[in-house]
């Protein structure tokens, strides 16, 4: 069935269907991992997006049931070149196609994804939508004009109750703003007793669990839409070691007087490098994130930059100057992408080890 893709500046791309068949609207993306697509329309981060992915052919190791990143997706739609309709893996359960249906996720394939890709290089991340051959063209521009993308995608895919991951190590507790299941499964690897909370929990119900450690998740949107996170984390700083990822990255700049912008067509793939400006060491990264610290706004907080893209040289890692507390853009948990930054987890650890040995020796005297 011929389906098409409207874009808000009013470039139209024909294709055929696969996936569900209802009409969406979104954010227009891409995202540059060669594999991984499993993840990728698994990672929460995505939520509200349709995802252009620029590897050519799509499916081909089809679905399995253990590389999910959440339970129920939520991206909003999935663009490839092409989709492969006989997946070959021993792990493969059922096809792409088949698992969208189920989810009632819509998918465009047969259009020119590098067009596609080039146009969101030069625009910038646009708003489209995905809709039946026969629907006007004008008239979607106009509506995509008018509409405005919805501000609240952390609640959408926060957890609404805490729940725990118990281990017996160091308490972390995991904040979730949209919360991939590959950081939970790296604390789990390492044995912490995990307590996962949503998103707007408060510092003081977060103290009150006596954490060694709190852990800032990845999420969606603009980290300026979740004022409540901001303040949670100025109300815990200095109080527990602190790390932050991607989203959680963000907001722990803001909560410490930084800022942050939209960037043009953001980082989205699994082979970012990445530089360690204490070492000089470079790390190849798993990426997905549309806003940035402003590098500017850096100089009059108590922050250090750590890392740096090589490709643009945005702000990839932060530290705290005086407290336990760090964060990272990019996300070491990989999955999917290389594991080069895997060993940040175990940085995390030792944090929080520090800490508890210097409050024993305080206690001693």
């Amino acid at each position: 069935m011929k389906r098409q893709l409207v874009l808000e500046n009013g470039e139209v791309f024909v294709g055929k269907a696969f996936g569900s068949l209802k009409e969406t609207i979104g954010e227009v993306v891409f995202n540059t991992g060669m594999t991984g697509y499993q993840e990728i329309l698994s990672d929460p981060s995505y939520c509200g997006q349709i995802v252009t992915l620029t590897y050519p052919l799509i499916g081909s190791y089809g679905i399995n049931r253990d590389d999910f990143e959440s339970i129920n997706p939520s991206i909003n739609g999935m663009i490839v070149k092409e989709v492969c309709d006989t997946p070959s893996n021993f792990r493969s359960s059922f096809g792409l196609d088949e698992y969208l249906k189920a989810k009632d996720i819509p998918g465009i394939c047969s259009i020119d994804t590098r067009k596609l890709t080039r146009i969101i290089r030069q625009f910038g991340t646009l708003k489209g939508v995905i809709c039946s051959i026969e629907e006007d063209v004008q008239l979607i521009v106009k509506e995509l004009k008018d509409h405005s993308l919805r501000t609240d995608q952390v609640s959408q895919v926060s957890t609404k109750t805490a729940y725990p991951s118990p281990g017996r190590g160091d308490r972390v507790v995991l904040v979730d703003y949209g919360m991939k299941h590959g950081i939970l499964r790296e604390l789990n690897k390492r044995n912490c007793d995990v307590v996962v909370v949503p998103y707007h929990t408060t510092a003081e119900e977060i103290l009150l669990l006596n954490p060694d450690g709190v852990m800032l998740s990845n999420g969606p949107g603009d980290p300026k839409d979740v004022p409540e996170a901001v303040e949670m984390i100025k109300g815990i700083l200095g109080k527990v070691p602190l790390f932050g990822i991607c989203l959680g990255h963000q907001l722990f700049a803001l909560a410490c007087g930084a800022n942050t912008e939209k960037m043009v067509f953001g980082h989205r793939g699994s082979n970012h490098p990445v530089k360690e400006l204490k070492t000089n060491k470079v790390a190849l990264t798993s990426q997905n994130h549309g806003y940035t610290v402003q590098k500017d706004s850096i100089k009059d907080t108590d922050l250090t930059i750590t890392h740096l893209a090589l490709n643009d040289g945005t702000i990839e890692g932060l530290k705290h100057s005086f407290y336990p507390a760090f964060t990272v853009q990019y996300h070491p948990e990989a999955s999917p992408g290389p594991e080069d930054a895997n060993e940040l987890f175990d940085d995390f650890l030792n944090l929080m080890r520090e800490k508890g040995n210097q409050s024993c020796q305080s206690v001693q005297i």
